[in-house]
């Protein structure tokens, strides 16, 4: 297909018109990024969101890939001079890569076969007649005796037979109606049963699947990524079970054409052999790749949910925190950080096992909180939490006998992925007077005050919200969470005289070397005054100024419009607006009353043409007029403080307590109601009314604050069962 049938095919399918796909994929290929599109192209796209301009982009890169591999497989039949019009309109007609690769099957190359070594025994003529099915009279031994050669091992009739079958067997393998047939029937009626491997001792977490039999069609993607984990490390066996003979007649009924042939046996052997030896294995390992495929789609899509909500988290702004890395034996690292995120003090505090020096722990806290004013105290949830916890809530408490106006809470977040940063080359840089396990503490106090800014330090596989995130294709899921980052980045906005540099890396159309030199001048020549400034950085031409200009916010800045989400393109109209209405544009947060009244009743298409803008521009600038500077999480619900802890044993069936989503799964979501172990909030206990809930994230996310209560208590296995209330 040429691009033009490319794009019309993707219309058809994503029901777009083909101009919106052309105007995309022409965007795309000239470097436009889909946050630049989503926002300030939205006359040309047809107003397209971020997910639908996304599948446009991987529908486009798919086709173009599949049409490059026919060329080459084109090309590569054409060379073995074996290319007929009937073959090359095949290929061509192929909107698929499994289809293509059955129809290249017989002509790719490959080791020496077992049809092979029968073809150098001149058997080939033989397979011929007993494939074609067209001799119906005779004796096949007298037939086969014509290619008896006992030099070439060949030495009596029924061995010529049976050698001729090999080649007939690769044949039937090779068949597209055979496998698009063993493909149907092994979807529909193949059974995945796993057992355990014998030579397993102990307790393990594939206990579920030691005697584990479920339909293909019913399977579901965390079965197959369990499966496939427990097979790659040999605690089970996993099989696709059929039912053999049913299977062989239905592949009998594609290959024998006439069953009045004389060759009819010996074909349904060669059927046999064909299923046996070489469809089943092949197609087994198709099919359980194909649910690995889907499995692994499944993953990443809620990966992807879940990072964006944990990103998108808001930010507690105005506090000073102080950061706790937990630990028993090397004590409990402290970093204080202020409101802006800038490192203070720290030190190393031994409240837990084995020192358990509480009183002197507490002097050094209780210092810390009263010299840098801290109101607020992030404990990671790593080894030694719970005990970091109960030392901590004392703290508060005793505090609190002497000064119960003071407000000073603590909340424990997840610390995943903060050793990863804390060996980083950018943390290194940024502390290099630190040791990792101080700077692991800074980034743990910083994600508090902003979860976005810090955890895209982070790789997003570290952060600790996924599922079976390393087993499942690396490729597609690093390609998926960069998208979620650079929506997210894009969508909240950066303040271009704070933001770092693997921030500013995220925002549209800047790279990672334009990020570093915008720090860098930043650094030599002072703060930003304006977005215009930007074009001064080396590296950032008009394009790159395009792409990433309306995502920068400079608060404080010499012209207003610079901290909203107005690019700059647009400023003309604004003002033209601002004027139409007599806006005050120096003093928009003292004229809202004002513009929301003139701007809820205008003729927005006829504004629009006065402005010589189109209506989603003009839309945009009104939002972003009403609401300067802002941030969309600041309406998402804040994280859930604590002053007080609870124990297991303080838990009791039928206790109701809120918690927050730390993790959101197939099979339900974790839950943080405060003691050291999330509960599990499975999907069966989601519904209200006993209503079945499909997909746990249609009620919930990570971040929610949700009310649940307590089902069950495991204290021993330490499993708490929650309900949502």
């Amino acid at each position: 297909m040429t691009d033009s049938q490319i794009f019309s095919h993707i219309a058809t399918t994503l029901q777009f018109s083909v101009k919106q796909v052309q105007t995309v994929a022409s965007f795309i290929d000239e470097g436009a990024t889909i946050p630049f599109l989503a926002r300030y192209r939205q006359e040309a796209t047809g107003g397209l969101d971020e997910e639908q301009l996304r599948a446009v982009r991987d529908l486009v890169d798919f086709h173009r890939t599949l049409e490059a591999r026919k060329k080459t497989i084109l090309n590569a039949i054409r060379e073995q001079e074996k290319l007929t019009p009937e073959l090359e309109e095949k290929i061509n007609a192929c909107k698929d890569l499994k289809t293509l690769e059955d129809l290249y099957l017989p002509y790719k190359k490959k080791k020496k076969t077992r049809g092979d070594i029968a073809k150098e025994k001149g058997l080939e003529p033989l397979a011929d007649l007993i494939w074609e099915q067209q001799t119906v009279k005779g004796n096949p031994i007298e037939i086969a005796a014509r290619f008896i050669n006992s030099e070439l091992g060949i030495p009596d009739a029924e061995t010529a037979l049976k050698t001729s079958l090999d080649i007939v067997a690769e044949w039937i393998n090779e068949s597209t109606d055979v496998r698009d047939t063993l493909r149907a029937i092994m979807r529909k009626y193949g059974i995945i049963t796993s057992i355990k491997n014998p030579a397993t001792d102990g307790r393990t977490n594939f206990e579920d699947y030691y005697e584990f039999r479920n339909r293909v069609s019913f399977i579901k993607p965390h079965q197959t990524l369990a499966l496939n984990r427990g097979e790659r490390e040999n605690v089970l066996f996993v099989n696709l079970d059929l039912n053999t003979e049913r299977t062989l007649e239905r592949i009998d009924d594609v290959v024998i054409t006439n069953d009045h042939s004389i060759f009819t046996v010996w074909l349904q052997d060669a059927v046999e052999d064909s299923y046996k030896r070489l469809l089943s294995p092949s197609l087994e390992r198709e099919l359980r790749n194909e649910l690995t495929e889907i499995a692994d789609q499944h993953a990443i899509e809620t990966f992807a949910t879940n990072l964006k909500n944990l990103l998108l988290q808001p930010p507690l702004k105005n506090q000073v925190v102080m950061g706790i890395d937990p630990a028993y034996r090397t004590g409990c690292k402290i970093a204080i950080v202020d409101e802006t995120g800038h490192y203070l003090a720290g030190s190393t505090i031994y409240p837990t096992p084995p020192q358990e020096k509480i009183e002197e722990s507490a002097a050094v806290v209780n210092r810390y909180i009263d010299t840098y004013g801290v109101s607020l105290i992030a404990i990671g949830n790593g080894t030694g939490s719970r005990e970091t916890e109960l030392f901590i809530a004392g703290v508060i408490q005793s505090r609190k006998e002497k000064n119960s106006a003071e407000r000073l809470n603590y909340l424990v977040i997840s610390e995943a992925g903060a050793s990863v940063y804390s060996a980083s080359a950018n943390a290194r840089e940024e502390f290099p007077e630190l040791d990792a396990a101080q700077r692991g503490n800074i980034s743990i106090a910083r994600r508090v005050q902003d979860p976005l800014a810090e955890l895209v330090k982070i790789d997003p596989k570290s952060i600790g919200v996924g599922l079976y995130q390393h087993d499942i294709n690396q490729t597609s899921l690093s390609k998926k969470l960069d998208d979620v980052v650079e929506s997210c980045v894009n969508e909240v906005g950066v303040n271009l005289n704070t933001a770092s540099s693997e921030l500013l890396t995220h925002i549209s159309g800047l790279s990672r070397n334009v990020a570093r030199k915008i720090i860098e001048f930043r650094e030599k020549k002072g703060r930003f005054t304006s977005r215009e400034e930007l074009r001064q950085v080396s590296g950032v031409g008009d394009f790159r100024f395009q792409q990433a200009a309306g995502f920068l916010r400079i608060p404080g800045g010499e012209f207003p419009f610079d901290n909203t989400g107005i690019h700059p393109e647009s400023y003309e109209a604004a003002e033209k607006l601002c004027n139409l209405f007599n806006i005050d544009i120096e003093n928009l947060s003292k004229e809202q009353n004002k513009m929301e009244s003139v701007f809820s009743g205008i003729d927005k298409k006829n504004i629009a043409g006065q402005l010589n803008i189109g209506v989603p521009t003009l839309e945009l600038i009104i939002e972003n007029l009403l609401k300067p500077g802002r941030d969309p999480r600041e309406s998402l619900p804040k994280p859930l403080l604590r002053q007080d802890v609870l124990k297991m044993e303080d838990l009791s069936p039928g206790m109701k307590l809120e918690g927050t989503v730390r993790n959101v799964v197939d099979f339900g979501a974790f839950v943080d109601i405060g003691v050291k172990q999330d509960g599990l909030l499975h999907i069966s206990k989601m519904g209200k009314a006993r209503k079945r809930v499909e997909d746990p994230h249609d009620v919930v996310a990570v971040g929610d604050i949700v009310n649940v209560e307590i089902t069950s208590i495991d204290v021993e296995r330490g499993r708490i069962g929650l309900a949502l209330m």
